[in-house]
């Protein structure tokens, strides 16, 4: 409950951020442009029966526009004067035009005021980033350095576990992260380094990056040892007598030679536990028999006294040396351990930058960001894409289980990014659906018409929650066990 808190606290302070700092971009070109903004709210705020909807709201003295928060927390609105939006108030748009009105105004001053909220979340998103870089520098774990564990598919295409990766195409990995599986996802060439020689492993070019990463165990990933770094109290882990130094060598009777093996093993237990009809069938897949080495606890073993020399007791060696135990896994299959992290098994590298150093690499951080956000987009129109559409549980889920400033302020700038992409989607109801109907005006000459305006603005809402309840509805199906 406590980690759920936690991720739901960091959830609504950046998506609270991230709207109204994107709501008063429009205010301020409005402004700017002498255009009236009735409401600016975060959040929505729907009437129920007599209540208007708003937790707070407050107008000030000789001011046309009310502030408040509205109950609905999806988002926030900014109601500018004399503009089809999703406020749907028509009758404002029966009146006659008025000067400080949006419909009054020059195309190029609407197109501003309408991209001002994606301009905003893109500038926040970039000097976020530089702020980052400056104050925390950049810390990873070069790719150089790290031994990988492949996939069976990764296999066929030559790759080795304990394989290095040094580049694709020539161009040098940086860090494990998702650049590098769209690297390898667009790559002909891979160089390597297997048992200290250069090699070379040829790919297609065009492998499926949404493949890449769903697929379980995944393509490629850091290969990291089966050894128990440290035990959490109240477990499983914890009653059979594990503890730090350990080394897990079987799960069920297959052998497991990395905790990437042993990941795998507990996703083909959480298949099978998907599909138990009953309590008994349950327990049956949580019961596991589990081998494990006690590395560090063969020097402690019960001694015994042979010709006044006190030796370890071959019993207990024996004992200590590979134990193997029945245990019942939790609910979600956890046994209780935490294993060996990649930042203990390799030196991380830091690189420190000044506040001007700062500003251009945060540009091209944000910008790299972007480029492959957009470049994924085409999974999107795929039947595994749409699968993958997360809604709000699966946002939340980034967040990290402890408070992290670092990142929430990574994250925070990475949905600031999401956020100005979305809305700038030529969508009738997004930012990106009044710019395309605004360029059509400026190039044309000609103004769609308000009834028409309407129409689009509905049918772009009704695209707007469909797609919302998809993703919400991947969560729902992901969390009982049906995706």
């Amino acid at each position: 409950m406590e980690v759920f808190l936690i991720r739901l606290l960091q959830f609504m302070l950046a998506i609270g951020l991230l709207v109204l700092l994107h709501e008063a971009g429009h205010f301020f070109f409005a402004k700017l442009f002498g255009v009236r903004v009735d409401k600016f709210y975060l959040f929505f705020d729907p009437s129920i029966w007599k209540w208007k909807g708003s937790i707070f709201k407050y107008k000030p003295k000789n001011s046309d526009t009310q502030y408040g928060i509205g109950w609905l927390p999806l988002g926030g609105y900014c109601k500018i004067a004399g503009m089809i939006d999703e406020s749907f108030d028509t009758e404002q748009m029966k009146q006659p035009e008025q000067p400080w009105e949006f419909r009054a105004k020059p195309a190029w001053q609407r197109l501003l005021i309408m991209i001002g909220g994606v301009l905003v979340n893109f500038l926040l998103a970039l000097f976020i980033y530089s702020m980052i870089l400056f104050y925390w520098g950049d810390t990873y774990v070069p790719v150089g350095d790290i031994n990988m564990k492949f996939n069976e598919e990764a296999k066929s295409y030559g790759f080795r576990d304990g394989d290095v990766l040094v580049a694709a195409d020539g161009k040098l990995f940086k860090d494990f992260s998702a650049d590098l599986y769209r690297m390898l996802s667009e790559a002909r060439d891979v160089e390597i380094v297997r048992n200290g020689k250069h090699e070379h492993v040829s790919l297609p070019g065009d492998l499926n990056l949404l493949n890449m990463l769903k697929s379980e165990p995944r393509f490629v990933e850091p290969f990291l040892p089966a050894d128990v770094d440290s035990v959490l109290s109240g477990t499983p882990a914890e009653s059979i007598g594990l503890e730090a130094g350990d080394k897990i060598l079987s799960l069920n009777g297959r052998p497991i030679d990395s905790y990437n093996t042993f990941r795998y093993e507990i996703e083909r237990l959480a298949d099978l536990l998907a599909v138990a009809k009953t309590h008994e069938d349950s327990m049956k897949v949580r019961t596991v028999t589990l081998t494990f080495k006690g590395t560090q606890r063969d020097t402690l073993a019960s001694a015994q006294t042979i010709n006044g020399t006190e030796v370890p007791s071959q019993v207990a060696v024996a004992q200590y040396g590979a134990i193997t135990k029945q245990v019942v896994l939790t609910e979600e299959l956890k046994l209780g351990f935490m294993p060996r992290q990649l930042t203990s098994l390799y030196k991380p590298y830091t690189r420190e930058y000044g506040f001007f150093e700062s500003i251009p690499a945060g540009i091209k951080y944000g910008w790299n960001v972007l480029a492959g956000y957009v470049a994924d987009m085409k999974y999107v129109f795929t039947a595994e894409g749409a699968k993958s559409l997360g809604g709000f549980g699966t946002i939340g889920s980034l967040f990290p289980p402890m408070w992290d400033w670092y990142m929430f302020w990574k994250m925070t700038a990475f949905l600031s990014i999401i956020l100005a992409f979305m809305n700038i989607l030529p969508i009738p109801a997004l930012d990106g659906g009044h710019v395309l109907f605004l360029l059509y005006e400026i190039i044309t000459r000609r103004k769609p018409s308000e009834q028409f305006m309407i129409r689009a603005e509905y049918v772009g809402f009704g695209i707007l929650i469909l797609l919302m309840v998809v993703a919400n509805l991947n969560d729902i199906l992901r969390w009982l066990g049906f995706m």
